[in-house]
């Protein structure tokens, strides 16, 4: 997959890929407009979002109803550097949960592709090039 970022004005940035425009920006007191979620927001939104897809494709795959059942994200920063310390992820289950699921539903959760990606980080090869005129 290839991702291209543009800068269309402000702190805000743009990247696009297949079809899809994520666009992000950064929060009135770090000196953007608030217009959009800033890029680190969209990381921690991803863990969610990918823990609760194999929450959901574990339920579809038993016939459980996932209309009541909610992840809930929460995280620890550094109070001296800022940065994430911990991620707490609660999967909230309805009484009617199959009990005998309970911790299977949670290694489900653990097979995020994002949180894997964390575990064992990829190599970053950040460079430049000269832009082709149009």
């Amino acid at each position: 997959m290839e991702i291209t970022v543009d800068f269309p004005g402000g702190s805000r940035v743009d990247a696009h890929f297949n079809s899809f425009t994520v666009n992000t920006d950064q929060p009135r007191e770090d000196g953007g407009d608030g217009t959009a979620p800033a890029p680190f927001d969209f990381f921690l939104a991803s863990l969610a979002a990918c823990a609760g897809y194999y929450v959901l494709e574990f339920c579809k795959a038993r016939d459980i109803d996932t209309k009541r059942i909610r992840l809930k994200q929460s995280i620890e920063r550094n109070e001296t550097t800022h940065r994430v310390e911990k991620i707490t992820m609660e999967i909230q289950l309805p009484e009617e949960f199959p009990q005998k699921y309970a911790s299977a539903v949670i290694r489900a959760a653990r097979q995020c592709s994002v949180k894997k990606h964390m575990e064992n980080p990829p190599v970053f090869d950040i460079k430049t090039t000269t832009a082709v005129k149009d």
